[in-house]
């Protein structure tokens, strides 16, 4: 297992390419959580992911040979990003396999690094298998997106951070895929810090790292399906599960609300955009996915920035329905002039918002007299929701909750 030196001994070759980013307190999280909140804002990293930082230690530990005969990875998305730059940068040639469904805007950025790119599977792992087909046809040296100890020591190099910037910090909370980050991160900060935990996060559509902790063995599932594609991998690392085991003190499991929730309130609040993936240790805190006490000083690394403007659309869509910020209704009205204004005359008494209607009397869910109704409505909270729906009802309406 990878140990402090081999993080000590990747920091300077991780500094020639990536930043220190900076761990910033959060008032706004500290108050909704009753701890003391720094957000370590890896997100603002080049290529906007901590991928850079394993990438960068990995290809510059290549022989000769090995750099002459090029790199091949597979990735969803950031490694892929932070390999193309690190060998671009060390003027190795990249060939990256993305899954075709590959968030767009990290297949455009890898582009732009100089990789070439290819489109193979519906997942990382598939993925995978291809990138090792070229890996044997090619000679190319297949450069691990998390098992791998170069890549683990270089990802470490963010506890180094953390604790040089924190020393105070209780508890730290790192997003899980594969188990690159954590094992590194977990490294550094245990080997500098005497009493410091470590929460990895996992969405609960990928949580392999937490079923392996809990079987004693590295658990593969058959399919991930999580909002977080940076960390949808089916299973935690060979070479990263013993080091979990050993410096991880547990694994928690969020789920896609969760994640959209937090990803919503670091948009709104701290002016923050932030992944899935790179949100689920905030989403963790805020869903109380693992005991912190008041006051604890508590770090959730926002490890990725890197989120397709599409996904981005349904992941607010989500996080402003959890907040009780959107709500979609449907009810069956009279078919008879006057009808629906007197409906939508309480949503506008109780000043909610609307954003769209949809007046449909030929559905054949209602009878020939009547309209199904369906609205899209801004509202302020739950408890706004919540006395709204409640006076919809109390006026005799039957309201059907879509969202």
């Amino acid at each position: 297992m990878i140990g402090l030196d081999d993080v000590l001994d990747a920091e300077p070759r991780v500094r020639e390419t990536s930043r220190h980013t900076p761990v910033e307190y959060s008032t706004t999280f500290s108050e909704m959580t009753g701890a003391e909140v720094h957000l370590k804002m890896e997100h603002r990293q080049r290529t906007g992911s901590f991928k850079i930082r394993g990438a960068t230690n990995r290809i510059a530990t290549l022989s000769e040979s090995a750099r002459d005969a090029g790199v091949v990875t597979a990735s969803a998305g950031n490694h892929a990003q932070g390999v193309a730059l690190a060998a671009s940068r060390e003027g190795v040639d990249a060939t990256v396999v993305m899954p075709e469904n590959a968030p767009f805007a990290k297949v455009k950025a890898t582009c732009d690094y100089g990789a070439d790119i290819v489109l193979h599977g519906v997942d990382y792992d598939e993925a995978a298998e291809r990138a090792h087909e070229i890996e044997r046809e090619q000679g190319r040296t297949y450069v691990h997106a998390f098992d791998d100890p170069m890549i683990m020591a270089g990802q470490g190099t963010l506890g180094l951070e953390i604790a040089r910037d924190l020393p105070t910090v209780d508890t730290v909370a790192v997003a899980v895929g594969g188990g690159g980050l954590i094992s590194g991160t977990a490294t550094a900060l245990k080997g500098l810090l005497d009493e410091v935990r470590v929460v990895g996060v996992q969405a609960e559509g990928a949580a392999s790292a937490a079923r392996s902790l809990r079987k004693g063995s590295i658990e593969r599932l058959d399919g991930v399906d999580t909002i977080a594609d940076g960390i949808a991998a089916r299973s935690v690392g060979h070479e990263t599960f013993p080091i979990i085991q050993e410096r991880v003190d547990e694994v928690v499991t969020v789920s896609d609300d969760d994640i959209a929730t937090a990803v919503t309130h670091l948009l709104e609040r701290t002016k923050s955009l932030v992944e899935g993936a790179g949100a689920v240790g905030l989403a963790a805190m805020l869903a109380d996915a693992f005991d912190y006490d008041d006051g604890e000083v508590v770090v959730p690394a926002l490890c990725g920035g890197n989120i397709d403007m599409n996904v981005l659309t349904t992941v607010l869509t989500r996080g402003l329905i959890q907040t009780g910020r959107y709500l979609q209704i449907r009810t069956v009205l009279k078919d008879r002039p006057g009808a629906l204004e007197s409906f939508l005359e309480i949503l506008a008494d109780h000043r909610a918002n609307i954003l769209a209607v949809d007046h449909d009397r030929a559905s054949r869910d209602v009878q020939m007299n009547a309209a199904e109704v369906e609205l899209d409505v801004e509202t302020r909270g739950s408890d706004h929701v919540e006395r709204l729906l409640a006076a919809l009802r109390e006026a005799g309406y039957e309201v059907e909750v879509l969202s």
